[in-house]
């Protein structure tokens, strides 16, 4: 009997090789999606050794990309949007006209047709979210007005890019270029009324038709997908869960209006492994597409898209926020956040491809531009941050020569504008506990430490979430505990308990390390879904792991003993997850 299983090695070969170079990515602090991208490469037929199979890398990415929308619609705020619309908007979508105008005219440089070039332009004028986002974690930056312009940026291109996806195969069926499918609609009308709608009025009913799409699922989707989920979540099946929330719906709008129910936060959990792992064998398929000889027989080409993207993207972007009178510093982290591409640039690639508008020589030139873009994104933050002490100097010497110029009067109406955002600075808190995570089992140990009065702070990395804890007058540091410069702002020195409340068993072991170095009397709690990593965190450093399994078996056998032999008197105050021994007698039983 045959066992040729073509899905199940490409889809093996493809996560091991991507877990391996991703990491090594990270070791290098660089994205992980640069390994993802190379392990395509070192798996595609462009390379000596193995070679997936090309059939199914094209489908497995097609899911890839549902999730990847799916997601974007699930994270995507409207009122992050407002609140920065006034540069975001106008910023972005002028900065998206300069880069494909580049785009477009390097394309014309080497002959493709106009379709394709425009195509090209696109791809390269929008920046990946998952960088971008990174970044500003990385350098506690989110929660700064510039990070709020940054991402509110890049709300606008990934909605001017959804757009795009949508017109594109519609122009290039009418535009003769190209091999797209004809438009039905438009097609029928020609056939039955011999009615032409034109090009304009082609797109025109294109956008007719996803205002009234967007509309339905704004309008009746905001009740009745919400609605649905709640009916599903209360089946109890997790399957059935996952099912509702990615694969049927799976598109921009229906995470868009999930993300507006209270039921997102788990839709956003239970697609997450789903998500992830399809998210990483997109790249992966992403790469094995590139054929890394155009490195050797283009390199002009490639030195160009690299310029367009790195340069040219960063200075529109720069002269763009100065224009609408924000301070050099907040024009500086803008550039360099769009200073790259990524996961809708292939996307556009790709459509572009399928639709025999952009040559494959074009695709080579956007995967060779991301790869080198995103290598290069910190090396352009760290420029960015040795740049802005310059520009606020002179900005600082100007208004000051402006000012002594003036009347007096005039002087003092017009004071120095205050710097864009707060420098964060280390807690003064001492004698303090450090919760890692706000979570399910982080929101209790936090509720419990506000009640009893000790002084405490979180780590965060959920933007959400550190608004929640600001709105409750809990002192929060956005960032990921295991960067030393994170975890350096909770003052592990004169803290007395660090209560590491993430489920990530291996960024809590090096949270626990780092913290045990730093202070080797620090109390160090930790949370374990297994023996192994009770085990392994006890060996990093950790004074008690509670493992999950254990303590709800525990708190299960105690509850039944006080029931069964009135071992243990006890007070059920009703509250979720939470029972208060007392020292009273129990209560009779009805």
């Amino acid at each position: 009997m045959p066992h040729d299983t073509p899905l199940i090695s490409t889809i093996v070969g493809g996560l091991v090789l991507a877990f391996v170079l991703g990491a090594f990515a990270h070791r290098l602090r660089m994205p992980p999606l640069v390994g993802y991208l190379i392990a395509g490469v070192l798996v595609g037929p462009h390379t000596p050794g193995y070679v997936a199979d090309q059939s199914l890398a094209p489908e497995l990415a097609e899911i890839g990309v549902i999730l990847l929308m799916f997601g974007v619609g699930l994270h995507f705020s409207l009122k992050d949007l407002l609140s920065v619309r006034g540069i975001a908007v106008p910023g972005a979508i002028a900065q998206i006209g300069f880069a494909t105008l580049l785009g477009w005219g390097l394309g014309a440089l080497m002959g493709w047709p106009t379709g394709g070039s425009l195509v090209f332009g696109l791809a390269l004028s929008v920046a990946s979210t998952v960088v971008l986002l990174k970044a500003l974690q990385e350098r506690r930056l989110v929660e700064t007005e510039r990070g709020r312009i940054a991402v509110g940026w890049l709300i606008v291109e990934d909605l001017a890019m959804v757009l795009a996806l949508v017109l594109i195969p519609a122009a290039a069926s009418i535009g003769g270029e190209g091999h797209a499918p004809v438009e039905p609609f438009s097609a029928g009308l020609n056939r039955l009324f011999g009615l032409d709608l034109g090009i304009g009025g082609m797109l025109a009913m294109t956008l007719v038709k996803v205002g009234l799409f967007a509309a339905l699922m704004l309008v009746f989707g905001r009740k009745l997908i919400p609605w649905m989920m709640h009916r599903i979540a209360h089946t109890g099946s997790r399957e059935l869960f996952r099912l509702g929330v990615s694969l049927a719906l799976g598109a921009f709008f229906a995470g868009m209006v999930l993300a507006e129910s209270e039921l997102s936060h788990r839709a956003a959990q239970e697609s997450l492994p789903l998500r992830d792992a399809f998210a990483v064998l997109f790249f992966v398929s992403v790469g094995m597409l590139f054929d890394p000889n155009i490195l050797i027989d283009r390199p002009l080409p490639i030195l160009a898209t690299v310029f367009i993207i790195v340069i040219g993207k960063s200075i529109a972007a720069f002269l763009i926020v100065l224009a609408f009178r924000k301070p050099p510093g907040t024009a500086l982290t803008i550039s360099a956040s769009l200073g790259q591409i990524g996961e809708f640039s292939f996307i556009l690639a790709a459509l572009g491809v399928e639709l025999g508008l952009l040559p494959e020589e074009g695709r080579d030139l956007i995967l060779a531009g991301a790869i080198i873009s995103i290598i290069l994104n910190p090396l352009l933050f760290f420029l960015c941050d040795r740049m802005r002490p310059l520009f606020e100097s002179a900005k600082r010497d100007e208004t000051a020569t402006e000012a002594a110029a003036a009347p007096d009067d005039t002087a003092k109406a017009e004071p120095i504008a205050p710097p864009d955002d707060v420098e964060v600075h280390p807690t003064a808190l001492t004698g303090h506990a450090i919760l890692i995570g706000y979570g399910r089992v982080g929101r209790i140990v936090g509720q419990n430490l506000k009640s009893s009065g000790t002084p405490f702070l979180v780590i965060e990395d959920s933007d959400k979430r550190i608004g929640d804890l600001k709105v409750q007058g809990i002192e929060a540091f956005m960032g990921n505990a295991v960067a030393r410069e994170t975890l350096d702002l909770a003052n592990l020195p004169a803290a007395r308990s660090l209560a590491i409340a993430i489920p990530n068993a291996f960024e809590a072991c090096r949270i626990a390390e780092q913290a045990r170095s730093v202070n080797p009397s620090i109390l160090i709690v930790a949370r374990a879904h297994s023996d192994a990593e009770v085990d392994e965190l006890k060996q990093y450093g950790a004074d008690t792991v509670i493992m999950g399994e254990r303590e709800i078996a525990l708190g299960m056998v105690d509850r039944l003993a006080q029931v069964h032999h009135e071992s243990v008197p006890y007070e059920d105050r009703r509250e979720p997850d939470t029972i208060i021994l007392t020292g009273t007698a129990p209560p009779e039983r009805e």
